[in-house]
């Protein structure tokens, strides 16, 4: 017998601020059946297959220290600095830099409300060069 996760949840502010953000990261869209809005104090997202969900949920409490568990994102297509410019256009901000010389390492981000993520290097990236 085992579990499966059913969706991961963002105690926020404004949930429906921070399901669009999330929505314009990771490509993934509310239920048309049960859309967000303004005002909700819960915003699902989910990812175009339904594999993945994403619920936002307002709190009064406001964030106060380093998150305890974070998302490693990388880049569907394109680098991970294309990428990372395209996230911080979004509304990051840039919290941390751990890219080494040799080109691996990550970038420490923060969303609208403070929570940490990481950009990864893509997949072509880490990919072994070919002679």
């Amino acid at each position: 017998m085992t579990a499966r996760i059913s969706h991961t949840s963002f105690d926020c502010s404004d949930a429906y601020r921070l399901s669009l953000f999330w929505s314009a990261v990771l490509g993934f869209a509310e239920d048309p059946d049960d859309p967000n809005e303004p005002g909700h104090d819960e915003c699902m997202i989910a990812a175009p297959d339904g594999g993945q969900r994403l619920l936002f949920i307002e709190v009064p409490e406001p964030k106060t220290v380093k998150n305890r568990l974070h998302l490693d994102l990388v880049p569907a297509a394109g680098t991970r600095d294309e990428e990372l410019q395209r996230l911080l256009g979004l509304g990051a901000r840039e919290v941390d830099d751990r890219r080494r010389p040799d080109g691996s390492g990550w970038v420490v981000l923060a969303d609208p409300e403070g929570n940490e993520f990481c950009i990864l290097r893509s997949d072509a990236e880490r990919a072994p060069a070919t002679p």
